[in-house]
């Protein structure tokens, strides 16, 4: 198990600092994220965690996992690896085609 934990079905109004505090009752935070668009800025209602050791992690996920914050039952467990992505675009050309 790693250090990084997932936090779902976090409320819009949640701040990091709330979040780290909510943790920082099961071991030390190293860092807090909340997922924001990249367009609008606006929370996507998720968040990763990271925590000192892989013991805070694991003690966070069994203690916090259906927590409610902000009236919202939280979704707390172990952060998965990110997918490798395409980079290439797909679509049409829409460019200018030479006769």
């Amino acid at each position: 198990m790693g250090n990084k934990i997932f936090v779902g079905n976090l409320s819009w109004e949640a701040t990091e600092g709330e979040l780290k505090d909510l943790f920082a009752g099961e071991g030390e935070v190293t860092s807090v994220k909340i997922i924001t668009d990249k367009f609008t800025s606006q929370p996507k209602g998720f968040a990763f965690v990271e925590m000192a050791s892989d013991a805070d992690a694991r003690k966070a996920i069994e203690a916090l996992n259906g927590t409610i914050l902000k009236d919202r039952a939280l979704t707390v467990n172990e952060a998965r690896p990110p997918k490798e992505r395409d980079n290439r675009r797909h679509g049409g050309g829409g460019g200018r085609r030479e006769r």
